[in-house]
């Protein structure tokens, strides 16, 4: 559970602290980039990923879209470390994924996994995780609330907040540790239009700062805001990979114009 939580932004015009790497990820090796080479997944007969090549490296935000099904959230999982294919390899700045490193990356799920107790004390818990004393992961979780915008809620029980509160909670938790990557699964999913803009804000502060964000999105509209590029899934392959603008404006593959079309993939 304490490795778990090390996976877990400031709203507009805030400024977000960096207090840099902890104790544990001081003595670790960073994991970027994150590299898979034939990722290959069958269930009941079918081909649920067929990922040749992926390479997760550099600065800026990678969202990726594609139908329900695509295999998005899987090959997340894999990259992640969390899920083995049933072919292939995933290699973490050249070495196999290890526990022991899970602490440079952060994951924040379209519904957040929190701890019943404060909002305060969330955070702190990552924070010791990762090896900070008392005292710094009290100091730290202060400043990752007041960055997203939540001091008032410091003591506010984690079960009692609202749905946007909990997603900005989740990804305060997740960037108090300082990740190398951030994974995003949808994490806007089902939230009214100020919690959406309000983590939109929070995840391009992030980039900015120079946080390695990878997000899946199935809003087009938010892909094109948060993004520097597209990478789009189908039945399991990565169809296309292009910087924003370029994915939206001169699609190369039928499928990719078709999505962003509104037209239904056929499998």
């Amino acid at each position: 559970m304490r490795w778990s939580l090390c996976l877990g932004l400031p709203p507009k015009d805030m400024p977000m602290h960096d207090d840099g790497p902890s104790a544990l990820q001081t003595g670790t090796t960073p994991i970027l980039p994150i590299t898979g080479k034939g990722l290959f997944v069958r269930r009941k007969g079918r081909d649920l990923l067929d990922v040749q090549d992926i390479t997760i490296g550099g600065r800026g935000t990678t969202v990726l879209v594609g139908p329900n099904g695509a295999g998005k959230s899987l090959m997340l999982n894999i990259l992640a470390g969390l899920k083995a294919p049933d072919r292939g390899t995933v290699l973490w700045n050249g070495v196999p994924p290890s526990r022991s490193r899970y602490c440079r990356f952060g994951m924040v799920l379209q519904s957040a996994v929190l701890l019943r107790r404060p909002a305060l004390s969330n955070i702190e818990y990552a924070l010791r995780a990762v090896g900070h004393d008392k005292v710094e992961a009290r100091n730290r979780a202060h400043r990752a609330l007041a960055d997203a915008g939540m001091t008032k809620l410091a003591s506010a029980s984690a079960r009692v907040l609202s749905g946007g509160e909990r997603q900005r909670l989740a990804l305060a938790r997740a960037l108090a540790v300082q990740p190398d990557v951030l994974f995003l699964d949808e994490p806007t999913s089902s939230l009214d239009p100020a919690s959406v803009l309000a983590i939109e804000r929070m995840v391009k502060a992030a980039s900015d700062g120079g946080m390695r964000i990878v997000l899946i999105a199935h809003d087009l509209a938010q892909a094109r805001r948060v993004s520097n590029e597209i990478m789009m899934m189908h039945n399991g392959r990565i169809i296309e990979t292009a910087p924003t603008d370029r994915f939206f404006d001169a699609p190369k593959s039928a499928e990719a114009a078709a999505f962003i079309a509104g037209k239904i993939l056929i499998s």
